[in-house]
């Protein structure tokens, strides 16, 4: 697999990806964490966005420290036009459930025409950004780390865009809330390229926003973007979120806290199974099951012995999805060790476990799994009977091929 036409041709960190407005040697994010891009954009005045009409693409999760919305801020001081909002997956004040958007409306907070972005690209989506009239596009969402997230489609595509309209694109930096210490699991092949996963990049990229950002526009973009990245103060590669001290909004409804991002880049993939993933629940992503399911599969997870969690035999009953209002049986993770937790490795040893143990386990009929791991790969090692430590073998060469091109874009130590 060819990660990319441009890997072969960059020589530096920086070849082609846009300006990066750095952090300043000596701010340490002031003693309370690290600060947000959006924290020193005001900072600074909104300084690159002086003279310009600006539209922010963002969601629920584009607050300031004390909770209030960049859009609500920046509707409010002078120095900055703000003149349209771009909702994404679950629309700009996250009314939406996964698969859904808040279409086209004016916000009733501050008058400004809110523009539907979901699902749409390419031409289409410039087309929107040229008929909104802004010159420079925001993108300011909390990522939650993995490839089949959304949002992080939502800036490729929202960048695409802006280069097809003739826009700048400004991305303000959050932080990666699982740390971003190491890019782990398998890497997309092009042909199961979909909305969760537009480009190969590894299941767990370990970058932030702004770092992508720079990857897509120097590795995947046809037409690069006029691109500047905001980077945060104080921030380390090791970080969780809870070392931040900024406030988790759910980036969406099914991603309530930062231990369900923690686990998510693994246990996403019961999605492309006929399990519950935990939707539904008050722990999606952390409870996995299905009727039929007893106390085998949570001893047989345990036997794995995956770093850094255990395995618990759980019951619970889904409000909606998969077996709603039905008892089902299955496991709950608990991550003892955060340092040392492999998410990806975890959701295969998982797969393969339930595999074994349940004998009504199946696949989803449209092979959904395939989407989400980025190729059959993962699959058919499965139904032949490879464990998990042969399955992670097998993407190995992938993986080092991207962390090498992930290395010249990455932002903080």
């Amino acid at each position: 697999m060819t990660l990319s036409r441009r890997s072969l041709l960059a020589t530096t960190a920086t070849a082609g990806v846009g300006a990066a407005i750095p952090a300043p040697a000596s701010d340490a994010g002031a003693g309370h964490g690290p600060r947000t891009g959006f924290e020193r954009l005001a900072a600074d005045g909104y300084a690159p966005l002086s003279g310009q009409k600006v539209g922010v693409v963002t969601n629920p999760t584009g607050v300031t420290r004390d909770v209030r919305h960049i859009v609500d801020v920046m509707h409010a001081d002078h120095r900055v036009r703000l003149t349209a909002v771009f909702g994404p997956e679950h629309g700009f004040r996250g009314t939406a459930q996964a698969g859904g958007s808040e279409g086209r409306y004016d916000d009733p907070a501050t008058g400004l025409p809110v523009y539907d972005t979901y699902l749409k690209s390419g031409q289409a989506l410039a087309d929107i950004f040229t008929a909104s009239g802004v010159d420079t596009v925001v993108f300011d969402i909390q990522d939650a780390g993995a490839r089949f997230y959304t949002y992080i489609w939502t800036l490729y595509d929202c960048m695409e865009a802006a280069a097809l309209a003739g826009k700048r694109f400004v991305v303000l930096d959050r932080p990666n809330p699982v740390t971003g210490r190491a890019a782990l699991g398998p890497v997309l092949h092009e042909e199961f390229a979909t909305f969760v996963g537009r480009r190969p990049i590894a299941q767990a990229h370990g970058m932030t926003v702004a770092e992508l950002a720079r990857l897509f526009n120097g590795e995947f973009l046809d037409k690069p973007v006029p691109l500047e990245t905001v980077a945060m103060t104080g921030w380390r590669r090791g970080m969780f979120f809870d070392d931040c001290a900024l406030p988790w909004v759910p980036p969406s409804p099914n991603m309530p806290t930062p231990d369900t991002a923690l686990v998510y880049s693994g246990t996403c993939l019961f999605e492309g199974t006929n399990l519950s993933e935990g939707r539904g629940t008050t722990r999606p992503f952390e409870l996995l099951g299905a009727e039929g399911v007893d106390g085998r599969w949570a001893e047989a997870a345990d036997e794995e012995g995956l770093p850094g969690v255990r395995f618990r035999e759980a019951y619970f009953a889904p409000t909606f999805s998969k077996f709603a209002g039905k008892t089902v049986g299955g496991v709950q993770l608990h991550v003892h060790d955060r340092a040392a937790f492999d998410p990806v490795l975890t959701g295969v040893a998982l797969l393969v476990t339930a595999k074994r143990a349940w004998g009504g386990f199946a696949w989803r009929p449209d092979n959904w799994i395939d989407k989400l791991t980025g190729s059959e790969q993962v699959r058919t090692m499965i139904d032949a009977g490879a464990g998990a430590a042969e399955v992670a073998a097998a993407w190995r060469g992938e993986l080092a091929a991207f962390r090498r091109v992930r290395a010249r874009y990455l932002m903080y130590r």
